[in-house]
């Protein structure tokens, strides 16, 4: 037989007080006795009472939930951002949704629409890489349903964003570099719609110029974030007469594919290629030679991500969006 779920009117009818009563002193309102309280909680607790959260979101509209859409779990760095925003969640009463949108805009678009029927209270969002359209962005604008954008960003909307500094990260790796005497310095790019590949080869140009070398067209290859990109992507760089003598990845994914097409070729890494990625992945340490890269703040940055928006949640339509951009650390291995 099904166990019936205890309400707040079978604790009021035990303690013999309203059901009113009951709900504040759950509630910790002020104007409840503390000894009141403490015999309520102490029966809610023998009782196994949970709050229906179904019911308090139809009446508020809104839920304690928090969604979040990463574009793939399983990169180290969105991982490490998720154990932030948790962080911070938890501490403020709320639970998070995560849903991952495969890196494929059809799905991040029903990943917001399913969200939005949860009742969330806010998300945070990166886009995909193959998001190219901010409808559905919008569409939580008209609603009025807070969010925040974090790492990638649409930056055609008008909403507060968390990034890393991507410009002065591909910067100081690049220059790390051509301090090592390197010259032929190529960029294996990400898609080029997206704000951190923007960022990113804008940083690597910058760099070269600094140093009065000039930018080669041949030397900027476009392409995806994972491995097999970093794998082709070094595959044509290759077959080019303009062979580099080192590579900056847009990331560390990237970065890994390079790698296994330089081992394939059986060029020594760094005397014939060196090799630096972006975002620290543990992966980065392990393989032989170590790679070079630049540190993400992953876990900070989700932790100002959701605190920004559970300021947003609270203040409403007081709230102004903001941008925190969070700085980087070069990791100086032996592939440089």
């Amino acid at each position: 037989m099904e166990k019936t779920q205890v309400t707040i009117k079978d604790i009021a009818r035990k303690l013999n007080l309203s059901a009113s009563t009951v709900s504040r002193a759950l509630r910790n309102h002020p104007d409840i006795s503390e000894e009141t309280k403490k015999r309520i909680n102490a029966l809610a607790e023998e009782l196994d009472y949970q709050p229906d959260t179904i019911a308090q979101s139809l009446k508020n509209r809104r839920t304690n939930l928090i969604g979040v859409i990463v574009p793939e779990i399983r990169h180290h760095f969105f991982s490490g951002v998720i154990s932030g925003i948790e962080d911070i969640a938890y501490k403020s009463g709320y639970a998070i949704i995560v849903s991952q949108s495969n890196e494929n805009y059809e799905r991040e678009r029903i990943n917001v629409k399913a969200l939005i029927s949860n009742r969330v209270a806010g998300l945070l969002i990166s886009i995909s890489q193959s998001t190219y359209n901010s409808d559905h962005f919008r569409m939580l604008e008209r609603q009025g349903i807070p969010f925040v954008f974090f790492d990638r960003v649409c930056e055609d909307i008008d909403a507060s964003k968390v990034v890393v500094d991507d410009y002065n990260g591909a910067i100081e790796a690049v220059e790390h570099l051509i301090e090592r005497g390197y010259q032929k310095i190529a960029h294996l790019a990400g898609p080029g719609h997206l704000s951190i590949t923007q960022k990113r080869l804008e940083g690597y140009l910058a760099a070269l110029k600094k140093h009065g070398i000039a930018p080669d067209d041949r030397l900027i290859v476009h392409g995806g974030l994972n491995e097999e990109d970093g794998y082709t992507g070094f595959t044509s760089l290759w077959a080019t007469n303009r062979q580099p003598d080192a590579v900056f990845a847009v990331n560390d994914p990237v970065a890994i594919g390079a790698f296994s097409k330089i081992r394939e070729l059986k060029l020594r890494i760094p005397q014939d290629v060196a090799l630096v990625g972006f975002s620290n992945n543990p992966i980065t340490a392990l393989v032989e030679p170590p790679i070079t890269t630049i540190s993400q703040p992953a876990f900070q940055l989700g932790q100002t991500a959701a605190e920004i928006l559970i300021k947003q949640i609270q203040l409403g339509e007081e709230f102004v969006p903001r941008r925190e951009i969070l700085k980087t650390k070069l990791i100086i291995r032996r592939s440089t």
